[in-house]
């Protein structure tokens, strides 16, 4: 909800700077998101009169003015095309300054003296509008001051409200509440009854009272929707986020923010016969007013007329029946839509509008009556014409009807913690249109006013209190409770820790949601059949992830679409395996990382990063247990990850995650061009660790002992060295491969790997025999599992 303080300030005035009330109506849960200028700085602006136009001697688009300021007139040049005689205008005389800082000084154009400008709302930062002038009204005071004229001094203030507060999508509903806030009174305009000069009038057929329980219609003929609306109108409502239309709309539309209730108008010679409300037929076609042709569902309430549908109900009304420059009857109509046949429509149609956003809240069902008179006053006084009587159609077994709650004293002094005065209970509530009365002692029944669909039980009422007399105010007590100390697990890696090697490793964490674009999740796990949301926040976004890749990967197109070549990010959460009855939901960790291997410095070769850095990334993940030799490295296929480049991940046999490149053709169609490289790993595998135990140093020396061997190429390294391992007996302390070499003397079918082995006894130095013996046993198993022979 966006907002003029000035307008508010028009209800409710409390003496209060801007910043306490921004600040309290925050504090009350109103919360504030943005408080925006109406208008650029600038001064030395005021009304001006353009007395007469001539062309300019030598540009065929300037024109040579003569303004006014109500006391002299300057020559002013300008190339406006709207510019023209007893035009009103903001006219910048010479010394005025402009947004931006922009002096005005006189000046010659094409040789033309200039002593001044002549302004549009861009240049004054009042709008984007820089077409023409910003042409103010016909009776504006020539010479005053603009930002004085226009009550420029303001500014817009954008509340974010949660789906329960729809009361307070209106200045009505604002100024209640900040009524209540101060003890400030509340000016509400005079609202009466509108004189009925003609006896016109449609009949209304509601044929689905279950979704619309009350329908209020009436004619007004002999309308001029030529008239311009008034300026003060068009400010509020432009100060609001909506663009000025036509008298008519804007009228709808100002009344819509004034008291929260949506109202349409139909131009009357397109309605045949009389006015039905009913759900429509399926597949029915309305074009709406945006020019989208829409095919209609049987769950989508409809305005029509006796032979066609006319508007979506509530939502958004149809391109035939609309306000046209011809009209000169109209059909007003406002109504109460229950908020449940309404929830979703909107969005299902690819739809939302500030009527839809209201109706699916909670519209108040008593003001229609209120806001028909209110809109009709104002059309009288602005496109005129003669009023027909009200017709309205209600079904009270379908209306709303608040049940009251039973208030108790000693619930609000245990909820609140404090003990509140009983008077000011009474007058807190009544503040905000509680009707209250004492049923018993210490305690209260309180009927709830039928703005306030939100307020059921006796909590809800509890939390009014509590928001108005401050939540800041509330005393603040420590809970007291006696804590048993948990056992430490030392064995296993805490989650901070996990996090912890990866950020020292350049990644940084990501959130992502955990529903996804059913489409993404195909792309990244193809063949399996989406755990689905019944109610999502968005098409987009109705699936279940089975994968933590979809997200991370998402989160890398934004980051590459900003020029972030570098891009590591790792996320903590869970993935949903299988359907309901079957769901496995597993704590997983994964990562995603492009570009160079280091950050960019004078020091750091820029070179790309490729899956060995990532392995070792992952490889420190599951040592940082303890535990990593129990991890082993196993070539494998995934559909999303590229063939020759994926690893799975195995501890003891068992699958603990998946190491790799993306595929190429899922890069494709993601528009990813860089390499991206991919891991995932179960939280519960890799935080399981071993406990450290103290092993004495050996004083006696090392052996070391190289071999190199040509074995297949397609043999893995880590078979070759568990091989070795197996045969090197228990005093090997270190084994390192330290090359791979293949080329220029090597089989074109083999590799050459050189490994280094170092032993160590604990209590003695072993000799030579036994280092030997140790060699050609390792020699001799390579030789007979591997077919491997020694690199000469």
């Amino acid at each position: 909800m966006k907002f003029s303080e000035q307008w508010l300030r028009t209800w409710v005035n409390p003496e209060v700077s801007r910043e306490e009330l921004v600040a309290r109506l925050s504090m009350v849960g109103l919360e504030v998101d943005a408080v925006e200028a109406v208008a650029g700085s600038f001064s030395g602006v005021v009304v001006g009169e353009v007395v007469s136009t001539e062309p300019h001697p030598d540009a065929d688009k300037l024109r040579v003015c003569q303004v006014s300021n109500g006391r002299e007139t300057f020559q002013v040049v300008c190339g406006a095309p709207n510019v023209r005689s007893g035009l009103k205008v903001p006219f910048a005389q010479v010394g005025a300054v402009l947004p931006g800082d922009f002096k005005i000084k006189k000046a010659k154009l094409r040789g033309v003296e200039s002593h001044g400008m002549l302004c549009s709302e861009a240049e004054l930062k009042i709008s984007d509008d820089h077409g023409g002038l910003m042409e103010l009204a016909d009776n504006a005071p020539a010479g005053q001051d603009l930002r004085a004229y226009l009550g420029l001094d303001d500014v817009s203030i954008e509340i974010g409200l949660t789906p329960n507060r729809g009361d307070c999508l209106s200045i009505a509903g604002l100024a209640r509440e900040v009524g209540a806030i101060y003890g400030a009174s509340v000016c509400e305009p005079a609202i009466g009854q509108n004189p009925v000069a003609t006896d016109d009038l449609r009949p209304v057929e509601v044929s689905a009272p279950h979704a619309c329980p009350r329908y209020l219609g009436r004619v007004l003929r002999d309308v001029d929707v030529s008239r311009l609306t008034p300026l003060w109108m068009v400010e509020r409502l432009r100060r609001s986020g909506i663009r000025s239309i036509d008298a008519v709309v804007d009228i709808t539309n100002y009344v819509m923010l004034e008291l929260g209730q949506p109202l349409h108008a139909f131009d009357l010679k397109q309605i045949e016969g009389g006015i039905r409300v009913r759900m429509a037929t399926e597949g029915e076609p309305l074009v709406l007013l945006d020019g989208q042709k829409v095919s209609l569902r049987p769950d989508t309430l409809v305005i029509a007329d006796h032979r066609r549908p006319l508007a979506i109900a509530g939502i958004m009304g149809g391109e035939d029946s609309g306000i046209a420059a011809d009209t000169k009857d109209l059909f007003l109509e406002c109504a109460f839509f229950d908020p449940i046949a309404l929830a979703g429509k909107a969005r299902s149609y690819g739809l939302h509008t500030d009527a839809s956003h209201r109706y699916e809240r909670g519209v108040d069902p008593e003001l229609a009556r209120r806001a028909m008179e209110r809109a009709t006053e104002l059309l009288l006084d602005v496109v005129g014409g003669a009023a027909g009587p009200v017709v309205e159609v209600a079904s009270e077994a379908h209306l709303p009807k608040p049940a009251p709650i039973t208030l108790r004293g000693e619930r609000i002094d245990q909820m609140l913690g404090l003990e509140m005065d009983r008077a000011q209970v009474e007058s807190m509530l009544a503040s905000l249109g509680f009707g209250v009365s004492e049923c018993a002692e210490d305690s209260w029944q309180v009927d709830v006013p039928s703005h306030r669909f939100d307020v059921t039980l006796e909590v809800d009422l509890i939390e009014e209190l509590g928001r108005l007399y401050g939540y800041d105010k509330l005393p603040t007590r420590y809970p007291q409770a006696r804590l048993a100390p948990e056992s430490s697990q030392e064995a296993q890696a805490d989650l901070a820790a996990l996090r912890q090697v990866l950020v020292d490793r350049g990644y940084q964490e990501a959130i992502t949601y955990s529903f996804i674009d059913p489409k993404l999740f195909e792309l990244f796990t193809p063949g399996v059949a989406p755990l689905e949301l019944a109610n999502p926040i968005s098409a987009d976004m109705s699936a279940m992830r089975a994968s933590l890749w979809p997200g991370l990967v998402k989160a890398l197109q934004y980051n590459l679409n900003r020029q972030q070549a570098r891009v590591r990010l790792f996320e903590a959460g869970l993935r949903f395996v299988g359907q309901l009855g079957e769901l496995r939901q597993e704590n997983m960790l994964a990562g995603v990382v492009c570009g160079s291997r280091h950050p960019e410095g004078w020091a750091n070769e820029q070179v790309e990063v490729d899956f060995f850095d990532v392995k070792a990334d992952v490889e420190a993940l599951l040592g940082a247990a303890g535990a990593g030799r129990d991890f082993r490295f196993v070539r494998d296929e995934q559909a999303v990850l590229h063939p020759g480049q994926t690893a799975r991940i195995e501890r003891n046999g068992r699958l603990v995650g998946y190491l790799g490149a993306l595929h190429p053709k899922v890069a494709r169609a993601l528009g990813i061009e860089q390499r991206v490289y991919l891991f995932e790993v179960s939280l519960a595998e890799i935080r399981e660790g071993r406990l450290p135990k103290f092993q004495e140093l050996s004083r006696f020396p090392e052996v070391r002992r190289d071999l190199a061997i040509v074995v297949a190429r397609d043999i893995a390294a880590d078979e070759i060295l568990s091989c070795i391992r197996d045969c090197a007996g228990e005093t090997l302390r270190e084994l390192r491969l330290f090359d791979v070499y293949q080329g220029k003397g090597i089989d074109p079918l083999s590799k050459s790997m050189a490994v280094g082995l170092t032993w160590q006894h604990s209590a003695r130095t072993l000799n030579d025999d036994e280092v030997a013996a140790a060699m050609e046993r390792i020699i001799t198993t390579l030789e007979e599992r591997f077919n491997a022979t020694l690199r000469k």
